[in-house]
């Protein structure tokens, strides 16, 4: 599976068609993917396990989402104030 993810992240030029969010804005995409590169990071440090597979999450929510966005996100997370569960 590690193999699979590598192979994808080596073609991975910009965020892929997600049929989850079929409409031309895709804020509710770049915060979800957001949401899910943490959660994510936080399953796998749990875990003990390496996290290469967020990295993913990581590539689309930074290709998706406008930095100033990412940056606040950030702030309120480091001050626990973030409003989404990770």
């Amino acid at each position: 599976m590690a193999e699979d993810i590598k192979t994808k992240l080596g073609r991975y030029k910009t965020a892929p068609f997600d049929s989850r969010f079929p409409n031309q804005n895709q804020t509710r995409n770049c915060w979800q993917n957001y949401l899910d590169f943490h959660r994510c990071q936080r399953a796998m440090a749990a875990k003990g396990a390496d996290a290469a597979p967020c990295q993913w999450y990581f590539r689309v929510y930074k290709s998706l989402c406008p930095t100033s966005w990412v940056t606040t996100w950030d702030e309120a997370r480091d001050e626990g104030t973030s409003p989404g569960k990770i």
